[in-house]
């Protein structure tokens, strides 16, 4: 259905190709995983195939990809559309319309599917992927995790033959995760539709894969094979590989059930050992919530100089908040205090308001209601040049933080506008991000990529209060290693961290404390360990693995071991 033959693709203005001697072909009614580091053009492929690559992105290709019989390099997208559905890394550079239910229709309409056709399967696609409350909804209102399963949905009503996703899960919670990938194994299974699909979190898919194509490095050749034999040599591998490998298991499992059954030896070697709990926690992250009478508010649109507060021993504290937005009550009756050296995790179904809260905390939203207090000041009311030196927003998009035409002007502006020393910013970049060039620009960057430099540049301000909303999306596991090491840092200087997230494995790997959010409501607050062993939902690979036992994270079992 899918065929590369030598293919080789070169950007503009690039010394070399992103892709080199790609060769190999997916039959129909297969779903084949593509998997490596960042950066190594993942993308790139997923986009040879709807033709995108050449025919928008510019640039020159080598080689013949032929889909479904026809040559993309003779087939513009639009003359594949009947027979491929695509969906990037960015849900909103897909949508044409205003709404949910209309979103759905467009791919329809541009085919011209009889409108009875059209309803049908409108309406079997809102019920598939759990849409059908939302169905009326401005696109813009939604929750980036929302927006992602509105993206799937729309290339799912054609009916397409093919589907090319590009991280499909990445802005997801697991159980919306969990019912994507069913649907996208029906299609496979029942219908004979197939998936080529790229995805960095491999503990959510690679046991839903036929095959898995491994890119190992930038240039390299790829490697096709079945998952278990392909992740015994990759260099990205999920935890419950990792923990094979440690285990020496082979074959390696694959789902948290095969390494289950594999697992009652390391158990007892694990019997009696410390089970140390996500990182340690200082005195302030076991206090009670205490709580506060509520204070004024007041977005920061037009400046009034913020109140005199009494100084607070919180890096951040919420009282009581309400938010709405619209028609929708995004937050009601939230409780939270963060303190300094404190990494907090915010978890919970897509539009639990988890992005709300953490707008809230930037002033970037007025509460309807109770107060927010971060540092001391009111963050509504704060002038923007002087919240920016109290907390740092990494947003979902970090597009909304980029404008510079180069990776070297956006981190010279990062600097001058946070006052810190020149070199300050690209310092951040180069340990984050290593290999990426000072005129790089930063639309040419993958998405997680784009996501580390916008880290860098909020970083550079060295903020008390660090808020990160879906920090690892698009970032490979080494590049979530070395996130990890460096929020550590942060944490151990007094930094503040809290981060919406719904990469379970992440909060394991940091947090001191989880708090869950549903319906605006906050309906868990405690220790790491103590919320996420007892939820199916948001445990992580490990501890499902060796409960009862109560550990979170490969290496603290490696370190048991040791």
């Amino acid at each position: 259905m899918i065929r590369f033959e030598d293919v080789s693709v070169t950007y503009d203005g690039a010394s070399e190709p992103t892709v080199r001697a790609v060769d190999f072909e997916v039959p129909e009614g297969e779903l084949v995983l593509l998997v490596g580091p960042s950066g190594v053009g993942k993308s790139t492929i997923l986009n040879a195939v709807s033709g995108l690559v050449p025919h928008f992105t510019g640039g020159t290709l080598r080689g013949r990809v032929t889909v479904a019989g026809r040559d993309t390099r003779t087939h513009k997208p639009r003359e594949l559309a009947d027979v491929v559905g695509t969906v990037g890394q960015d849900p909103l550079s897909h949508f044409v319309t205003d709404t949910v239910e209309d979103e759905l229709v467009y791919g329809m309409e541009s085919l011209g599917l009889p409108p009875e056709v059209m309803r049908r399967r409108v309406e079997e696609t809102l019920d598939l992927l759990g849409l059908a409350a939302l169905r009326d909804r401005p696109i813009a209102t939604l929750s980036g995790g929302q927006q992602q399963r509105v993206a799937i949905g729309s290339v799912l009503t054609p009916h397409p033959s093919v589907l090319v996703l590009d991280e499909p899960t990445s802005a997801l919670d697991p159980a919306a995760a969990e019912e994507v990938l069913a649907v996208l194994q029906r299609l496979v299974h029942d219908l004979g539709t197939t998936v080529l699909m790229a995805e960095h979190r491999l503990e959510r898919v690679v046991q839903y894969a036929d095959q898995v194509l491994l890119l190992p490095s930038p240039g390299a050749p790829p490697v096709l094979g079945e998952p278990a034999g392909t992740m015994a040599v990759s260099p990205v591998f999920p935890p419950v590989v990792d923990l094979g490998r440690l285990a020496g298991w082979s074959p390696l499992p694959l789902t948290v059930r095969d390494a289950r059954r594999r697992a009652t030896d390391l158990r007892a070697r694990l019997q009696g050992k410390d089970t140390t709990r996500a990182p340690e926690a200082t005195a302030a992250t076991t206090e009670a919530v205490r709580v506060v009478p509520p204070a004024p508010r007041r977005w920061f649109r037009k400046q009034k100089p913020a109140p005199a507060v009494p100084s607070s021993p919180y890096a951040a504290e919420v009282r009581s908040l309400a938010v709405r937005r619209g028609r929708v009550q995004a937050l009601r009756h939230v409780d939270l205090t963060v303190s300094p050296g404190e990494t907090v995790a915010l978890m919970g179904r897509n539009g639990a308001g988890k992005s709300t809260l953490l707008s809230s905390l930037v002033g970037l939203v007025e509460p309807a209601c109770g107060s927010v207090r971060v540092g001391g000041a009111v963050p509504h009311r704060t002038p923007p040049r002087e919240l920016v030196r109290r907390v740092g927003l990494v947003p979902q998009e970090p597009r909304d933080l980029l404008y510079a035409d180069t990776v070297a002007a956006e981190c010279a502006a990062a600097d001058e506008d946070a006052g810190a020393a020149p070199g300050t910013c690209r310092a951040l970049v180069s340990e984050l991000l290593p290999g990426i060039t000072d005129d790089t620009h930063p639309r040419d960057l993958s998405e997680g990529q784009r996501l580390t430099l916008a880290l860098a540049v909020v970083l550079a301000a060295r903020p008390p209060l660090l808020l990160l909303d879906e920090p690892t999306r698009g970032l490979d596991y080494a590049a979530k290693s070395r996130l990890v090491t460096h929020l550590r840092e942060l944490a151990a200087e007094g930094h503040a961290i809290v981060l919406a997230t719904h990469d379970v494995e992440l909060a394991a790997e940091i947090a001191h404390r989880v708090v869950l959010l549903a319906e605006g409501e906050v309906i868990a607050d405690g220790p790491t360990a103590d919320v996420v062993v007892s939820s199916p939902s948001f445990a992580p690979q490990v501890t499902k693995i060796l409960a009862p036992q109560e550990w979170l994270t490969v290496a603290q079992v490696r370190e048991a071991l040791a």
